[in-house]
């Protein structure tokens, strides 16, 4: 055990997860007697995880001298006590190694290791669409300006930031035209990776030309193209994180799901998240988190003394919306908001998008659909909602 006590100091001085193996090693042999008959295939089963962790270690840690040691340290020993490379392995070690770079494991390597049964782990989800139109972690929803670059998530694990453009000339109108997500470096699960997406240009790999990190076998970070240059997923089985990129139209839309414990891993100057907190009240379009525009009354045509640049009526943005979305829901409002804004059909598809991202990543059913607020009392489900032309006015005043 010399050698590998040896190697277990020196680690001191690096960063790949080599230390890892070598610690994970010493704690399976640390109790093991040489005066016991089964020393030696105790002590070779533990050797031969040793490699494994080291094999997977390879990719990052090819350029560290105290890896390569640890190799030939781990091959001497198997020599030593005669050990077959192929074989049966520590079973903890092999576990863990298992569950390393997968999130959903990390629940039932815990429970192994401390006997507790702990509670599966609690997904948020957050996104990002139309004009824009901003749903939080919380199942807050915003309608916002925020022009420009703005931080959406922004943790110790991943940064996700987005730009919005005008989209109206002469108006304060944006849509999103480019994200940004950085998926930061973990163990040795990935190295750093770089993804961008602008409009027109919806690549299916990273920055560097890769489509995964770390190592492809576990396939622990991947990028799948599911519509050319239209749309494509990114998943992140480390972090247990999913994200959805689309473009409609001119303009890109944003879905995330993420687990709560590693949303909530960031440092008090991180604090800038539209995911997390929403957006700053300045930014805002929206009332008290919803987009103000069913009230109860009649329905009617956009009034004479209105003419919304849009080419489009309230009466006819409800028929289209209503098109693609039969449940008026906050989904379906945002759709009307948009085309009465813009007069882009495209809009219409990104909000059906949206809702369809929310079914398939959203990890609460009864929570899909946010129907928005009529007085002080709510609105139900099966409530019919109706826009007044006054009402609609005002919320489009900022835009026209």
């Amino acid at each position: 055990l010399s050698a590998i006590s040896c190697l277990g100091d020196c680690e001191l001085h690096t960063s790949c997860g080599i230390q890892k193996c070598t610690t994970d090693f010493v704690s399976f042999t640390s109790h093991l007697n040489a005066a016991l008959e089964d020393f030696d295939l105790e002590f070779c089963k533990a050797l031969r995880a040793y490699s494994v962790c080291t094999y997977r270690n390879s990719k990052v840690c090819r350029g560290n001298l105290v890896y390569h040691s640890a190799v030939l340290g781990i091959g001497d020993l198997m020599t030593q006590r005669n050990c077959t490379k192929n074989g049966p392995t520590s079973s903890t070690n092999s576990e863990m190694a298992h569950d390393l770079c997968n999130y959903s494991g990390h629940t039932e390597a815990r429970e192994h290791q401390g006997g507790e049964k702990t509670p599966p782990p609690t997904y948020l989800f957050c996104g990002l669409f139309g004009d824009p139109h901003l749903r939080t972690f919380k199942d807050h929803f915003q309608t916002c300006k925020v022009e420009g670059a703005w931080p959406l998530i922004d943790n110790k694990y991943l940064s996700v930031q987005v730009t919005n453009v005008p989209v109206v000339p002469g108006s304060s109108a944006t849509a999103t035209n480019k994200i940004t997500i950085i998926f930061k470096s973990y163990q040795d699960c990935t190295d750093q990776k770089v993804y961008q997406a602008m409009t027109d240009d919806l690549p299916a790999a990273f920055v560097d030309g890769t489509t995964s990190g770390g190592d492809e076998n576990t396939r622990s970070l991947h990028i799948v193209e599911k519509v050319s240059g239209k749309y494509i997923e990114m998943h992140a089985r480390y972090i247990g994180t999913t994200v959805y990129i689309r473009q409609l139209g001119h303009y890109l839309t944003l879905a995330i799901r993420m687990p709560q414990e590693l949303v909530m891993a960031f440092e008090e100057s991180q604090d800038l998240q539209l995911c997390l907190n929403g957006c700053p009240s300045s930014e805002r379009i929206d009332q008290s988190g919803y987009l103000p525009l069913p009230v109860m009354g009649k329905l009617l045509p956009w009034g004479a003394a209105s003419h919304p640049r849009s080419g489009y009526t309230l009466e006819t943005a409800t028929t289209k919306c209503h098109e693609k979305m039969l449940v008026k829901d906050i989904y379906f409002y945002s759709c009307v908001f948009d085309l009465l804004t813009t007069g882009d059909d495209n809009f219409t598809a990104a909000a059906h998008s949206a809702l369809q991202d929310v079914e398939a990543l959203h990890p609460s059913k009864e929570h899909w659909h946010i129907f928005p607020r009529s007085g002080d009392d709510g609105v139900g489900r099966d409530s019919k909602f109706f826009v007044s032309p006054g009402l609609l006015c005002l919320i489009l005043a900022p835009y026209l």
